[in-house]
């Protein structure tokens, strides 16, 4: 239940004394005119020189008697609001506002005056663009919203800022554009935020936990983008954006599996060079998975699908290998997925290191020592360089990895063709915040294949995409729309 301040100073002082208890708290007398004051905030996350210019000086130069209804004459501050309670009031100061509290008013006043120290805003480490913007989202969320803005002067435009952690008391906007955006997934969405019982939010990945519909899936179902031009491209398609204050990764609904394989780089390249890099995407993910099991299953069950020629270097380089082709690859991608991890919690400059040492010396020893053969070094090789070529998937595509090797190495090549089937039925049946995660090819919906595997002329996409939205889908027939 809230409780309201007092008009008596002193009361109103003892009460909040006795929640804010930090030493970082300042409580400073202040003089409003003839009546006293007591100006609240955190000395570390706070503009000293804009609390003089704008609270002290006004104040010291007010001659009158304040009252509630001439208080916040006075002041200078264009980012002002009254006060009525003490949780309010509470939460104001360590939001980083200041909050004045007189003598004889029950209200008290909060400034907006917070400083925190910010990231300059830089090219985002996981989005190198050789062509386009290099600016990336940064941890402040006044910056991600002003970069939104920049790019976006349309009052369609909306911001909707919540509350999020029960001690944290996180920021988190959502922002859409009104009239592209299914007001129905704004809602849902805004529900699902507000029911989020935790007690800090630290990243946005939390807040993505939380509103996934399907909590134990491997897949994604929430995307993410560390750049402001690929996040106004895609709230203009209809998606609504979550930016969590304190996180540069801004996180979109609804997802398709699609965008993973779209670089921003391709919408300011030739549609033929951005369609070839695409589907070089595709193809790469593909072998990245399934490439190792093939090889284990045409080792251990179908050598007849191997070349002569290249079945005799194979049977000369396994000649003393102590394990099973089976073994011996998952030893080696063991190897490998050891290596990566070290050299991503390594410092840099150790981290390099590591790779090269382990990469070159430690694989041409295992080789030598007759642990592993050329080949397996070779395709585990190949798969890992392939994986790479999709960063965002680089970890659900790793674990199928993993899991189509145990696959084969038991079942050979008819397991691998039904856990694919299984995998391939699974994906064509997901659907996450009304949008099918295989759209726009499952179901196939003309309209969006001008964006999908091809990349066609920028006159020929300017429509929004249907995949995204049902409602819009079905304002078209389904002979215009979906096969």
């Amino acid at each position: 239940m809230l409780m309201n301040l007092f008009s008596s100073l002193q009361k109103n002082t003892e009460k909040i004394k006795e929640f804010l208890t930090s030493s970082d708290v300042a409580f400073t007398s202040v003089k409003v005119g003839k009546a006293k004051g007591l100006l609240i905030f955190i000395k570390d996350v706070v503009d000293k020189n804009t609390i003089g210019d704008l609270v002290l000086r006004p104040a010291e130069k007010f001659k009158g008697k304040p009252t509630k209804s001439n208080l916040l004459t006075i002041f200078l501050s264009p980012e002002l609001k009254t006060v009525s309670d003490f949780d309010t009031a509470l939460e104001e100061v360590l939001s980083g506002n200041a909050v004045l509290m007189v003598n004889g008013i029950d209200i008290a006043v909060s400034f907006e005056v917070k400083k925190f120290n910010d990231r300059a805003v830089t090219e985002p480490p996981t989005s190198v663009a050789i062509k386009g913007p290099r600016e990336g989202f940064v941890e402040s969320i006044t910056v991600n919203v002003s970069l939104i803005r920049r790019r976006i002067k349309s009052t369609a435009l909306q911001f909707e800022q919540l509350s999020v952690g029960k001690h944290s008391k996180t920021t988190v906007a959502l922002c859409y554009m009104k009239g592209f955006a299914d007001k129905k997934l704004v809602n849902k969405l805004k529900r699902r935020i507000e029911a989020i019982d935790i007690d800090a939010i630290i990243d946005s990945s939390y807040v993505s936990k939380f509103v996934s519909e399907h909590k134990k899936s491997l897949f994604k179902q929430i995307g993410n983008t560390e750049k402001p031009d690929v996040l106004v491209s895609r709230i203009i398609e209809g998606r609504v954006a979550i930016i969590v204050d304190g996180s540069p990764i801004v996180l979109t609904v609804p997802y398709l599996l699609i965008e993973d394989f779209q670089s921003p780089g391709d919408y300011y390249a030739s549609p033929y060079s951005a369609t070839t890099a695409r589907i070089i995407r595709i193809l790469s993910v593909t072998l990245s998975v399934l490439l190792p099991a093939v090889f284990v299953a045409a080792e251990l069950f179908h050598l007849q699908l191997i070349p002569l020629s290249f079945l005799l270097t194979i049977v000369n380089s396994i000649q003393g290998i102590p394990l099973s082709p089976s073994y011996e690859m998952f030893f080696t991608l063991m190897i490998f997925e050891i290596l990566n991890e070290a050299s991503v919690r390594m410092p840099k400059y150790v981290g390099m290191v590591v790779s090269i040492v382990g990469g070159l010396v430690l694989g041409e020893t295992a080789v030598n020592a007759g642990i592993i053969s050329p080949p397996a070094l070779m395709i585990i090789a190949l798969s890992g360089i392939c994986l790479y070529t999709v960063p965002e998937l680089e970890q659900i595509f790793s674990f199928l990895r993993f899991l189509m090797l145990i696959i084969a190495g038991s079942l050979g090549g008819y397991g691998i063709i039904v856990a694919f089937a299984i995998l391939l039925t699974y994906l064509v049946s997901f659907e996450s915040y009304g949008a099918p995660l295989l759209a726009p090819f499952s179901p196939l919906v003309k309209n969006d294949l001008k964006d999908g595997f091809y990349r066609s002329f920028l006159k020929e996409t300017s429509s929004l995409p249907f995949s995204l939205n049902k409602r819009r889908a079905n304002k078209r027939t389904a002979k215009e729309n979906f096969i």
